[in-house]
């Protein structure tokens, strides 16, 4: 492939060793049909010039790119699956297939390492009884997902690529034989609190020392000189782990199984299964089928994240004292309201009034989603409401849901606040009639033309209609 000047591959992973991660091949797939690639992430690691056939090559074939992982790696790590400790973990359907350095800027000429991993890429040593693959409809949902949260403001991984691999695969949960694909996805790291149990379990704290080195040096660095090291890292994942929970409440969002080899050391949301986006206020709200007591519900999903800190901070104790460790954690609670408040008020389009108006205005909105019921819908709330503007919400469909007296006291102290950039509510966007939103419904609606007829023109369309939202909320996942 001609390679870009913005392209840097930055290959670190491999430094770690064998006892971190597996060499592995991706299968042969009967077919490569390009069905999505993420242009405007590939730019931000200089892979947009691809043509489709060098696209495919390395994304669907994947043929190393140049400088870069040959061949890949399959992680080790182990985890909690819903709190039930599991020593047979991995990557079982993916691997590690490249890393390279973002586009440097001014304050940052480095630029962040991102990696590009794989889901669906075939059998690994740590696939136990799984095919290693991926369904069609699952990639579809993963795209859809991380392009709505991208939109929402929530730090994500970004679906950086879908494959159609042409297998007819048995699965439990849908109509089988369906069809199979690749997904590669662009995220900042792929190191997981699993990883960390994985050497805690075994006992070597040599191996943990090397991991905390290795995180540190490559995505915290600016802790490289702290005398506590392994507790510099749980404090800068305690306030990242805070802020991506408080941007899944903000946007309604059930991620489903949030087990802690689903939760990475740089504070983004990924591999997304089972996952819903609220279609009405209910703290019990669960998004997986299998998750009967509810451990994963919409609002145990802080206290879901908080418990895996503290199984983080169990893999980090054989080499740092307990003491520093117990504070890193107590200071979750606050930096998770903090982030929560500033979360709301970035979906509100408001400006900040002081810690205590603005978290007055937080509780306000969440009393009103309960007062509101199964008719108020999350997005719609947010879409009226932009920029604090009571004549726009209440000249809308909605406006005698919100004369409701539970909607007052969030009324009262809104009108207190001043929009932020208000210029916004004359994007296209908010001058339509209602938001993009993610319901089950919709996406089954946008899957059914792809399965019956192999027509993706409504899957595009969404896709056009949520970078339509992305760009009309400027919400940012960047810290």
């Amino acid at each position: 492939m001609p390679v870009s000047p913005a392209y840097r591959p930055d290959p670190v992973y491999a430094e770690l060793g064998p006892e971190f991660a597996d060499p592995v091949r991706a299968e042969a797939f009967p077919q490569t049909i390009l069905r999505f690639r993420n242009d405007r992430a590939a730019a931000t690691v200089g892979l947009d010039t691809l043509t489709n056939a060098e696209w495919i090559a390395h994304f669907g074939r994947f043929e190393p790119l140049p400088g870069n992982l040959d061949p890949p790696l399959a992680q080790r790590y182990h985890g909690h699956q819903f709190q039930v400790y599991n020593p047979e973990l991995g990557d079982g359907r993916g691997f590690t297939f490249a890393q390279m350095r973002e586009a440097g800027t001014p304050g940052d000429p480095t630029g962040r390492l991102l990696d590009l991993g794989t889901k669906g890429s075939g059998r690994t040593p740590w696939s136990r009884s799984g095919d290693g693959r991926l369904t069609l409809k699952g990639g579809v949902r993963e795209v859809l997902a991380t392009a709505m949260l991208e939109a929402l403001g929530v730090p994500t991984s970004r679906s950086f690529s879908l494959v159609e691999t042409g297998e007819g695969l048995e699965r439990g949960d849908e109509p089988s034989p369906t069809r199979s694909a690749v997904l590669t996805r662009l995220s900042h790291s792929h190191i997981r609190f699993g990883s960390f149990q994985r050497h805690a379990f075994f006992e070597r704290p040599d191996r943990i020392t090397a991991l905390v080195d290795h995180v540190i040096a490559h995505y915290y660095p600016e802790i490289e000189g702290a005398n506590d090291r392994p507790t510099a890292l749980l404090e800068v994942v305690v306030s990242a782990a805070a802020r991506l929970t408080a941007r899944w409440m903000a946007a309604g969002f059930v991620h489903g199984v949030l087990n802690t080899d689903n939760m990475n050391i740089t504070g983004e949301s990924f591999d997304y299964g089972p996952y819903r986006f609220l279609p009405y206020n209910d703290p019990n709200f669960t998004a997986a089928y299998f998750d009967h007591n509810g451990l994963y519900a919409f609002g145990r999903q802080p206290a879901a994240v908080f418990w895996n800190l503290q199984q983080l901070a169990g893999a980090l104790s054989p080499v740092t004292g307990a003491d520093g460790l117990v504070a890193a954690l107590n200071a979750f609670g606050f930096a998770y309201r903090a982030e929560l408040t500033a979360a709301v008020l970035a979906r509100l389009g408001v400006r900040s009034r002081g810690s205590d108006e603005d978290a007055a205005l937080t509780q306000a909105v969440f009393a009103a989603f309960a007062e509101g019921g199964e008719p108020l819908r999350w997005e719609p709330f947010f879409f009226d409401w932009f920029c604090g503007s009571e004549a726009r919400a209440m000249d809308g469909p909605r406006a005698a849901l919100y004369g409701r007296e539970g909607f007052a006291d969030f009324r009262r102290l809104l009108a207190a606040f001043e929009p932020d950039r208000p210029e916004r509510l004359g994007d296209p966007y908010f001058t339509g009639p209602e938001p993009e939103e993610l319901l089950y419904d919709q996406i089954e609606a946008l899957w059914a033309p792809i399965a019956e007829g192999d027509d993706w023109s409504a899957f595009h369309a969404k896709l056009a209609g949520i970078e339509a939202a992305r760009r009309a909320w400027g919400l940012s996942a960047q810290a």
